[in-house]
């Protein structure tokens, strides 16, 4: 019996505490304890495809993990932290914290030269003003430019378009060439200096137009010696000095009209010679074209053309018929300075249609006064009359104080542009 009641008290004790056991400490049968890790992460994470939380990671073994009830109280998280399995990688759009946000792949490199895209600067955004911008010469403008306006009277300063106009330049192996543009313009329009008296009209004054030749020759005074020189007089450059598209810049900045002097062969060459590239009789019309978009190439801005020495080259229609035509191919004007008596250059010009004037009076240092008196009297008879000077420092003087006295004559100064048109 004694051993009886020891074994029933050992069952007793044994069931008593696996009682209380079981009621302090869960079994291994209880549900697995998902563990989270709090780490540092650019942004919020987003909501998961299951529901909006976070992905929790899968225990050992395969099995589903419980749900896990929110935090009392809907405690938010610092900004800048985010919740994230330990194991699992991060969300997209999330940085690491220490590690640097890949960079965009580079696009692939082309040529140095390779010209960028349309509507862009180098750096990939649009150029500011890039509608008015010339960025290439074969690209129109989206409108013509208007013409400056004209002065408030003939002698007024009035500063010319820039030039190039893109419309009006054709490139070439030699550089830029003058053209038509597609709507008709010519440089005798778009580069002349306004004159209120380019247009016949019944009563109009007597005009004289004076033209400066002598520069952008081998021999050519400095620019300064045109300081001083009323606005409505042109000048001509030659093909052979240096920066010249910086000197048709200045000039036509204060107001004057530029034309392109030409080497022309004259009686006596080759004993006297006007240079290289001068058209030549003995040379066949091609090569004497090639020659003049070489000497038009040297730089842009003028409304027409003029001839350095020339009477030989003048007085034979062969050879200056092609070149008539291409300058009225280009839209530009000729004028004849020294025109001999034998010349077909008229008779050329008025054939085709080409802008032709021949120069009136040759006026010279030490005979000045005289031969404007001539050139006043041609303007009263004919309507219009040009003058050729050479530029030097005397004859521009007094052709300054020629200009201020026209007025009082009932006589106006125009460019050439403007007398060439009124001959027709």
């Amino acid at each position: 019996m004694k051993a009886l009641a020891v074994a029933t008290g050992i069952v007793f004790w044994t069931l008593v505490l696996g009682t209380a056991f079981l009621a302090f400490f869960p079994g291994s049968d209880s549900e697995p304890v998902a563990i989270l890790q709090i780490e540092p992460a650019a942004a919020p994470a987003g909501p998961s495809e299951a529901g909006g939380e976070p992905a929790l990671p899968e225990p050992e073994g395969g099995a589903a993990p419980a749900e896990t009830p929110p935090a009392e109280g809907n405690v938010d998280l610092p900004p800048g932290f985010a919740t994230t399995p330990s194991d699992a990688p991060p969300e997209p759009g999330v940085e690491q914290q220490g590690e640097a946000p890949p960079e965009p792949a580079a696009p692939p490199a082309g040529p140095d030269d390779a010209a960028p895209p349309d509507g862009t600067d180098q750096q990939g955004a649009a150029p500011e003003g890039a509608g008015m911008q010339q960025a290439t010469l074969d690209t129109p403008a989206a409108a013509p430019p208007s013409p400056p306006p004209g002065p408030e009277n003939e002698t007024g300063s009035i500063a010319l378009p820039a030039a190039p106009v893109a419309e009006l330049v054709e490139e070439s192996q030699y550089g830029p060439l003058p053209k038509v543009a597609a709507d008709g313009r010519r440089a005798i329009e778009v580069y002349s200096r306004p004159s209120r008296y380019a247009e016949a009209s019944p009563g109009a004054p007597p005009r004289v137009a004076i033209l400066i030749t002598g520069l952008g020759l081998p021999d050519s005074p400095p620019g300064a010696v045109l300081k001083g020189l009323p606005a409505p007089v042109s000048v001509a450059y030659g093909a052979y000095g240096r920066s010249l598209q910086d000197a048709v810049k200045v000039i036509r900045a204060d107001g004057h009209e530029v034309l392109l002097q030409i080497p022309l062969e004259p009686e006596n060459y080759p004993t006297v010679d006007p240079g290289p590239h001068t058209l030549l009789t003995t040379l066949p019309p091609e090569e004497n074209i090639k020659r003049l978009q070489w000497l038009m190439s040297r730089y842009t801005g003028y409304v027409g053309v003029t001839n350095h020495m020339g009477a030989k080259f003048g007085a034979t229609a062969d050879s200056f018929q092609p070149v008539a035509e291409e300058l009225k191919r280009r839209g530009l004007l000729y004028v004849d300075g020294e025109s001999a008596p034998d010349s077909n250059a008229a008779k050329i010009a008025d054939a085709i249609g080409l802008d032709y004037a021949v120069v009136h009076v040759q006026i010279d240092a030490g005979d000045t006064a005289q031969q404007l008196a001539k050139l006043e009297q041609v303007a009263k008879e004919r309507g219009a009359a040009i003058g050729v000077a050479r530029a030097k420092p005397a004859t521009i003087k007094e052709l300054s104080d020629w200009a201020a006295k026209l007025e009082s004559k009932g006589i106006v100064l125009v460019p050439v542009s403007a007398a060439v048109r009124q001959q027709g």
